[in-house]
């Protein structure tokens, strides 16, 4: 039996495209084995976000060539998408394709095993597409399930290269979401994540609002958890917040994308909000879902930015008091207007990286803090290298827990008693 490898970059919508291309490869007949194994076809579904994505990607298949040397390398994704000419001649690479067309890569790959021709067919995207389908069969070595709802983003975000790579807005039909929802739920998935490029804009192609696809996962049979991902703050209304709060299951945690703390720096981004209304934003979610934990990603060393920009950002990203938040540097991708603008010195670069991860640290632990002696609902999910059970709260709160009972896919009540490694060692609360 043939043996196939998926090495994933990048985001939750990249894990469910693997996801769902691994279905496809099971029900062709692969066995699917991790990638450190010896394999047949090494899929590598890539990121490109910033330029280590691309280096990662260029290594996973150095690796799997040294490993493997007689094995079918796909390369596909966002990379080759972004950059076809480039990606098309690594020579590790027997397959490249873009981000367009997965569904055709089992069949490359079944062509090559066969003794076809090298392949690279990166497909253009074009205006009023249609969102590619896809299912997925289950998630591997996951508690929780993903469902990419959304694809492409039209936001064109001066740093960003992410238009090129996906394509313009298209969304998922509400029956499709439907259906793969309730297949989840019988396969004993507990807990959803919608996902998407720009989810924040899902429906905007169909006449339909992200609050239509929520209203459906909610209320799906067996699904007892339901989670957004990542959110672009400026498209969410109060009237959202409103039908949001009443739906059962949906958990009180919003990725809120900032970026910046700084107003100048947010317009040399091209965002499209300013402070006060991301203040605003944070503010409405807070009140409409006392105790909520809002997550966030920041950036530091965008071209141009001062030393006093860079004190405004970390001053503002203080005063959110985000319970989590993603810090990384600028990395300069060709063809996006902002490498073209004055770069800032990669030691001072560094060094604010540093600095912004320390008042990150700062607001999690107050974050933490504030959890214990909370009784929560928590899904757990599996045991760590110490034995003891993971899960997550509702507000996305890691839990640790040292119990003899079998609480896998089980949503048990527990009470934060004290601070542990990156979240909070719980007692259950059943007595």
């Amino acid at each position: 039996m043939l043996r196939a490898a998926f090495y994933t970059l990048g985001c939750k919508v990249n894990q469910y495209e693997s996801n769902a291309m691994m279905s496809a490869f099971e029900e062709a007949g692969f066995t699917i084995v991790e990638p450190e194994e010896e394999a047949d076809v090494y899929v590598i579904n890539s990121c490109t976000v910033t330029a280590t994505g691309d280096k990662k990607s260029r290594q996973a298949l150095r690796r799997f060539r040294r490993q493997s040397p007689l094995a079918v390398l796909v390369l596909c994704g966002c990379f080759p998408q972004a950059f076809p000419e480039e990606a098309s001649l690594i020579p590790e690479a027997d397959i490249v394709m873009g981000s367009k067309n997965r569904r055709d890569v089992l069949q490359a790959v079944q062509e090559r095993l066969a003794g076809g021709e090298r392949v690279v067919k990166i497909l253009p995207h074009t205006a009023g597409e249609p969102f590619e389908p896809m299912k997925i069969g289950g998630f591997h070595s996951r508690t929780r399930a993903f469902l990419k709802i959304q694809d492409g983003c039209e936001r064109r975000c001066s740093y960003c290269i992410i238009p090129d790579a996906r394509g313009p807005i298209r969304s998922k039909p509400l029956q499709d979401i439907q259906e793969e929802l309730a297949a989840l739920g019988a396969q004993g998935y507990r807990e959803v994540v919608l996902v998407g490029i720009n989810l924040s804009c899902y429906g905007l192609d169909l006449g339909l609002s992200l609050t239509d696809a929520l209203e459906v996962a909610c209320h799906t049979p067996g699904i007892a958890r339901v989670r957004l991902g990542s959110l672009e703050p400026e498209l969410l209304t109060d009237e959202m917040m409103e039908k949001w709060k009443k739906l059962p299951g949906l958990c009180p945690q919003f990725h809120l994308s900032l970026q910046s703390g700084c107003d100048a720096t947010l317009q040399r981004m091209n965002r499209h909000y300013d402070t006060a209304e991301y203040r605003r934003i944070a503010a409405a979610l807070r009140k409409a879902f006392p105790g909520c934990a809002l997550t966030t990603d920041v950036m530091v060393a965008f071209p141009g930015e001062t030393e006093e920009e860079y004190e405004a950002s970390e001053a503002f990203v203080r005063e959110m008091n985000f319970a989590r938040t993603h810090v990384f540097v600028y990395s300069p991708r060709k063809g996006t207007p902002a490498a073209l603008m004055p770069q800032v010195d990669k030691q001072v670069a560094s060094q604010r990286a540093k600095r912004m991860a320390q008042a990150a640290e700062d607001c999690r632990s107050r974050f933490l803090q504030e959890q214990l002696g909370s009784v929560q609902p928590v899904l757990w999910e599996n045991r760590d290298s110490n034995g003891l059970w993971q899960g997550y709260t509702p507000n996305y709160t890691q839990v640790y827990l040292d119990s003899d009972r079998e609480l896998n896919r089980q949503i048990v009540e527990v009470e934060l008693t004290q601070l542990y490694q990156d979240g909070c060692m719980g007692r259950l609360a059943e007595g």
